[in-house]
């Protein structure tokens, strides 16, 4: 086989290039000292490592008794959430409440009408119901009322409030009042679709 004297000078450098590389690829990578300082450096590495993993195997117990107290805390103030298993008996419970604590005024103040808002979302975690209502009574009555409603044990917020003009000669004014309570996000329904 006869090969063009322009093969041979191609053979010639490929060989040559070949050569060079694999002496460039397998030449030693350092001194015998600086893979001694490699392993060195790596064991201190691994001995850090070991160091960090063991601080933070110490913090765990700690940071299991956190987690307890914020849940026992939790459960503390998640005592207040109006218990229902739906957000309508959350409501009419919200109702029942504002009765309740209506009649335990002197005079007792009789809520005449009301109005049952829509739920919604409270944050992330919690949702929100409403009830509003109506009713006469003295501003001393409404003061009382008030601070009988924040006394409760269930989370509730007078979300408005609507004082018309006295009348007559004991002075009762006209209230609409719509009180909220916070409940379970379970209770709140899921939104679906575009809303406008």
């Amino acid at each position: 086989m006869n090969i063009s004297e322009r093969d041979q000078k191609a053979l010639k450098y490929l060989g040559g290039s070949i050569l060079l590389a694999s002496v460039i690829y397998f030449w030693p990578a350092g001194t015998a000292t600086e893979a001694a300082a490699g392993v060195v450096n790596a064991t201190e590495v691994l001995e850090k490592r070991l160091g960090k993993s063991r601080t933070l195997l110490m913090e765990v117990p700690d940071k299991q008794a956190v987690l307890k107290q914020v849940q026992s805390d939790l459960a503390v103030r998640e005592k207040g959430l109006l218990v229902a298993d739906t957000a309508a008996q959350a409501q009419a419970q919200l109702f029942q409440i504002l009765r309740r604590v209506g009649r335990a005024q002197g005079p007792p103040i009789e809520v005449r009408a009301n109005e049952i808002g829509q739920a919604r979302m409270f944050g992330d975690d919690y949702g929100e119901v409403s009830v509003s209502v109506s009713f006469e009574c003295g501003i001393e009555q409404l003061v009382n009322l008030l601070a009988d409603l924040g006394a409760q044990p269930e989370l509730l917020a007078t979300s408005e409030i609507r004082i018309g003009q006295a009348a007559g000669p004991q002075k009762v004014i006209p209230v609409r009042l719509t009180i909220s309570g916070i409940v379970p996000r379970k209770l709140i329904p899921e939104k679906k679709g575009l809303s406008f």
